[in-house]
C-alpha cells in the first residue's frame, strides 16, 4: 500500500536546456482559449485533444453566441472523455494510493484521478504558471491536502523513489527524451505500478515524419517522436505493455468539429485531420507495467 505525501527532495533548477527554457517560457505565455475557455465550464482544464463521437448539432445553433456556447461545451466534454479513459486504465486504485502526473499542464488530470480514486497524486510541470495555478483550482475544490502540483521537469522530479502505484502522460512526451522519461516513470513506480500514456506519434510505416507532422511540431515547439520509440524505451525500462489501443479514429471527430470553431481554432485543425487520414500521424494509448 502506498503512503500519503511526504516531503519531497528539491529538484534542481526545472529546465535542462536551451529547448526546455523555451519550452517553459512557450507555457508560461500561453492564454489559448481553446484551453481556458473549455476548462471554465467545470474548472477542469485538460490541455490535450478529445475523443468519441461528436454531437454536430451544436452546429445548427443559429444563434452566434449560443453556437459558440455549445461548440465550446462539446468540445470539453470530449477531452474529459479522453482523460477519463486515462484515468480508467490506472485501475485499481485505493484512496491510499499516490500517482504520478507528468506534463500536468493547468492540472485537470490529476483532479479527475483523484475524483475517480480518492487518490493522492503530484502533478509536474515545467511551466511555474501552470504549477500555481493548478495548486489554486486543487484549494479551490478543497483538495490541497491531497492533489499538488510541483514546478519541477518531469525527467528528475526528486520525489521518491517507488513510492508511485500509478503514472502518466497526457499529451506531453513530444517535449522529452523518451528513455529519460520513462526511467523516471520506473524510478518512480512500485513494482507492479502502471504506466500510461496518450501520444501522437508518427507512424513508422509511413517513412519519416510527414509534411502534416512538421507543421504541428512547429505549432507546438514540439518533437513528436516514432511509435517505435515508445516500446523500445519502455522495454529498456522495464515497463511491460498491457494495453495498446488506436484512438487515431475516435480523435478524428474532435477536430472536426474544432475546425468549425471560429473562435477556438488555431490554425493547426486540418494539419491534423490530413495526418489522421493519410496515416502519417497515429493516437495511440499505450498502459503497461512496472516489473
Amino acid at each position: 500500500m502506498t503512503t500519503a505525501p511526504d516531503a519531497v527532495t528539491a529538484a534542481p533548477v526545472p529546465t535542462q536546456s536551451t529547448y526546455q527554457s523555451r519550452v517553459a517560457d512557450y507555457w508560461n505565455a500561453e492564454e489559448n482559449p481553446v484551453n481556458l475557455e473549455l476548462g471554465k465550464i467545470d474548472d477542469l482544464y485538460h490541455h490535450h485533444y478529445g475523443v468519441g463521437a461528436v454531437d454536430y448539432s451544436v452546429l445548427d445553433e443559429p444563434d452566434p453566441s449560443r453556437r459558440h456556447e455549445r461548440i465550446t461545451a462539446e468540445l470539453h466534454r470530449l477531452e474529459h472523455a479522453q482523460a477519463e479513459l486515462l484515468a480508467g486504465h490506472l485501475s485499481p486504485l485505493s484512496p491510499a494510493d499516490r500517482v504520478f502526473d507528468a506534463g500536468c499542464g493547468r492540472g485537470g488530470g490529476s483532479v479527475v484521478a483523484h475524483l475517480r480514486y480518492g487518490c493522492h497524486a503530484d502533478g509536474v510541470t515545467i511551466s511555474a504558471k501552470q504549477a500555481d495555478f493548478a495548486n489554486e483550482q486543487a484549494r479551490k475544490r478543497d483538495i490541497g491536502d491531497k492533489v499538488r502540483y510541483h514546478h519541477r521537469n518531469m525527467l528528475d522530479t526528486g520525489l521518491p523513489t517507488g513510492a508511485f502505484a500509478a503514472s502518466w502522460n497526457n499529451e506531453s512526451t513530444m517535449y522529452v527524451e523518451l528513455e529519460l522519461l520513462f526511467a523516471e516513470h520506473a524510478r518512480l513506480l512500485r513494482r507492479g505500478g502502471r504506466c500510461a500514456v496518450i501520444i501522437g506519434c508518427y507512424n513508422d510505416t509511413y517513412g519519416r515524419a510527414s509534411r502534416e507532422v512538421s507543421l504541428i511540431n512547429a505549432h507546438y515547439i514540439c518533437d513528436i517522436h516514432p511509435r517505435s520509440a515508445y516500446f523500445r524505451a519502455m522495454a529498456r525500462n522495464r515497463l511491460v505493455p498491457v494495453h495498446v489501443e488506436d484512438l487515431t479514429g475516435a480523435a478524428l471527430s474532435y477536430w472536426e468539429l474544432r475546425k468549425r470553431s471560429d473562435r477556438l481554432a488555431t490554425g493547426i485543425e486540418d494539419s491534423f485531420r490530413t495526418a489522421y487520414k493519410n496515416g502519417s500521424f497515429q493516437y495511440l494509448l499505450i498502459v503497461a507495467d512496472r516489473v
